[in-house]
């Protein structure tokens, strides 16, 4: 059985094109940005991160590699990085479309902030 780190790692490398690139890097900026953060796989085949809950989504499509943040509603998002599922009451998404640039200080930010928020409703 496969882990999900592998399972993510293989979806990466069977996209082979820039939304492989993409979420590889999309990847390395959410795991970098704490070290307890956890990969998971669901849903027959969404990456997940997560730490305290889940953190975002890494869903692939055709266009769009799409990271789903599940409390994004809730999260202040100074640098405009959300543009879609604006219109949620929780969620939040950001959609990247090949070509595209991304702050990964900002996704980061996004990330951290997500994580912090996680922690907290954990405690109470």
């Amino acid at each position: 059985m496969k882990t999900a780190s592998e399972l993510i790692d293989e979806r990466i490398r069977e996209l082979g094109d820039w939304r492989g690139e993409t979420l590889a890097r999309v990847r390395a900026v959410v795991l970098g940005a704490d070290a307890e953060i956890v990969e998971e796989w669901k849903w027959m085949g969404t990456p997940v991160w997560s730490r305290a809950g889940i953190i975002c989504t890494g869903e692939t499509y055709k266009s769009v590699v799409k990271l789903t943040f599940a409390q994004g509603a809730s999260l202040r998002d100074p640098c405009g990085l959300f543009n879609s599922s604006l219109e949620g009451k929780v969620r939040r998404a950001i959609d990247i479309r090949e070509g595209d640039s991304l702050d990964e200080g900002a996704l980061r930010g996004l990330v951290l902030a997500a994580v912090e928020l996680n922690v907290l409703k954990k405690r109470r």
